[in-house]
């Protein structure tokens, strides 16, 4: 059996794991420094927390999920107490490519985050269709790294992912840094940013005297089968109108060098603001 150390057990993301954890064959060791993230654990999962040197004897794994700006105070207390060959799983690319991680050669870092249910899904039950972050009953995507340590660790890593992360549909092994562009490069940068924006053009059309609601509506639609055409989930052809407004929208609404967000030195400086 497994044995796996959960930092931050009792925080948003800590308690999302510790419940999927616990219906899986690894033995964990829980835990939390503060005392209301122990009793949400407790109330959520009914486990209790230990000490972190408890949890850290000879634990094979040790699940950091703790904020991007604490991983690297928190990896530095604990580099020294960790066996040869541990496994060290850290939830975001962010401070791992930002060179927040303690060196230490002689255990495995490896690096997990998931992609959450896709938008367009034909799930059966109403739990996996409300379930739109994910770990709990939608399927999801997650995306691995072994950022070192022996090849042969990435599959425990990539069962973890799957117990953490569950259910999970598919998982994906890529770089630390392709993880990086992942996220936040395409999904933050570009993604959150691009959809705070439909946001704000909503409320313009709503200052014309649309309501919100009918403006809501309509734009929603019109994500949900523009977008299902543009990603190739749906086979379909624009008008020539709708040609023609993305033709002038585009040069409008973007910079002609906005692409320049995916460039390496603009990754870094973002996963520097970051953490």
């Amino acid at each position: 059996m497994t044995t796996i150390a959960l930092l931050g057990a009792g925080g948003k993301m800590g308690v999302r794991l510790s419940l999927n954890l616990a219906q899986t064959e690894f033995n964990v060791r829980h835990v939390e420094v503060s005392e209301a993230g122990r009793a949400r654990l407790k109330e959520a999962v009914g486990a209790d927390c230990v000490e972190m040197d408890a949890a850290l004897s000879g634990a094979e794994v040790v699940v950091m999920a703790v904020p991007d700006t604490l991983i690297g105070k928190v990896a530095s207390g604990i580099i020294d107490k960790l066996d040869t060959g541990t496994m060290v799983v850290i939830l975001d690319a962010a401070a791992p490519y930002a060179g927040h991680l303690p060196e230490r050669e002689d255990i495995t870092y490896f690096v997990s985050h998931p992609c959450h249910p896709m938008i367009y899904h034909n799930e059966a039950t109403e739990a996996a269709r409300l379930d739109r972050f994910g770990g709990v009953a939608h399927p999801q995507g997650v995306v691995n790294a072994l950022m070192q340590g022996p090849d042969a660790h990435y599959e425990l890593g990539d069962r973890i992912a799957k117990a953490i992360y569950a259910p999970v549909r598919q998982t994906y092994r890529v770089t630390v840094e392709q993880m990086a562009y992942l996220e936040p490069g395409l999904s933050e940068t570009v993604c959150a940013s691009l959809l705070m924006v439909m946001k704000q053009a909503m409320d313009e059309v709503v200052k014309t005297g649309v309501s919100e609601e009918c403006a809501k509506d309509f734009l929603l639609g019109h994500m949900n089968i523009l977008g299902a055409v543009i990603f190739g989930v749906q086979q379909g052809q624009f008008s020539d109108a709708c040609n023609k407004a993305i033709e002038f929208g585009i040069p409008a609404l973007m910079r002609d060098d906005w692409k320049s967000v995916f460039e390496r030195d603009e990754i870094m400086a973002s996963i520097k603001r970051i953490t």
